[in-house]
């Protein structure tokens, strides 16, 4: 299973630059020979997906609930539905469902739930006695063995290994402490963006591509932080889905700047916009002119307007 959290945690300093994710590999689609049918699965306290499959290929439809392997041990996840056309995973992301939850299963996901909201305030005691500089994101009791998940935020690496062993003798099992970055906390918790409408990382994918400065200079936006960035601090996720397009579409545009002869004066570009297939440009005569980008050709590497 490929990696869901940051792996990297920075120190936030005021400039664009610090917006920026540590650049990352980008996951390519492997030429898969997938067995289907293929589910989309997912775990709601970390809000992760996966895919799927079933054991004798047993039907599945979305909302029920299964008992799965995971990257901390076996638990429960949510069935998303059918995946016709899976994009960007690799073999190790794809994995083996053990069975479907029965009701006794349902009751006791139910119990776990109570356990981790009591856990909440234990945490934050303990945290408090350390004296730590440690902010609690999420808290989940594994379904299927004894052990609990503490996922956490700092601005500093944190040295918890005596929290650990306070918290093994209150809950008398296994701790995991997570330390995760500014990006995968507003993935777990939701909210509303500037758009508003829910977090894309939340609700739209749960996998972090590298979001940079030049994706929002590529897409004519407002370089002011406030702008551009999300809640969480960083560069907004949307800059990412449409930056194929907008690198694409500029490919067959002159690029801002340039100087083009047209109608007896010499004119310089000053705005080009994929989106609605328009130039402006600035003549030496004062005249402000808007050219549909059809009319541009590109002969001997300059560019012409017919």
């Amino acid at each position: 299973m490929s990696d869901i959290f940051e792996t990297d945690i920075d120190d936030e300093a005021e400039n664009l630059s610090s917006l920026e994710d540590n650049e990352g590999e980008v996951v390519e689609t492997e030429n898969l020979v997938i067995d289907y049918p293929l589910y989309h699965i997912k775990l709601e306290y970390s809000n992760e997906t996966l895919y799927a499959r079933t054991p004798g290929n047993i039907a599945l439809y979305a909302g029920e609930y299964v008992i799965t392997p995971t990257r901390y041990g076996k638990d429960m996840a949510l069935v998303l539905g059918e995946s016709k056309k899976p994009i960007g995973i690799k073999k190790d992301d794809i994995v083996m469902i053990d069975r479907k939850a029965n009701a006794d299963d349902m009751e006791k996901r139910k119990q776990l739930a109570q356990k981790e909201k009591e856990a909440f305030p234990i945490f934050k005691e303990k945290v408090a006695n350390h004296n730590l500089d440690m902010k609690l994101v999420d808290t989940h009791f594994l379904f299927d063995e004894p052990k609990a998940l503490f996922f956490f935020s700092s601005d500093n690496r944190v040295d918890f290994r005596e929290l650990v062993k306070d918290l093994v003798s209150v809950f008398k099992m296994r701790i995991e402490l997570r330390q995760i970055g500014v990006r995968d906390e507003s993935r777990i918790t939701g909210g509303l963006g500037i758009c508003g409408r829910p977090f894309c990382c939340n609700a739209v994918s749960d996998k972090l591509r590298p979001v940079s400065i030049r994706m929002a200079k590529d897409q004519n936006l407002s370089l002011n932080s406030m702008k551009i960035s999300g809640q969480c601090g960083r560069l907004l996720c949307c800059l990412s889905y449409e930056f194929d397009w907008y690198n694409e579409a500029r490919r067959n545009l002159p690029n801002e700047g340039i100087h083009i002869f047209y109608d007896g004066t010499n004119f310089r570009i000053t705005e080009v916009n994929p989106l609605t297939n328009m130039v402006k440009m600035s003549g030496e005569d004062g005249r402000l002119l808007e050219v549909n980008a059809k009319r541009f050709v590109q002969e001997n590497n300059r560019w012409k307007i017919y």
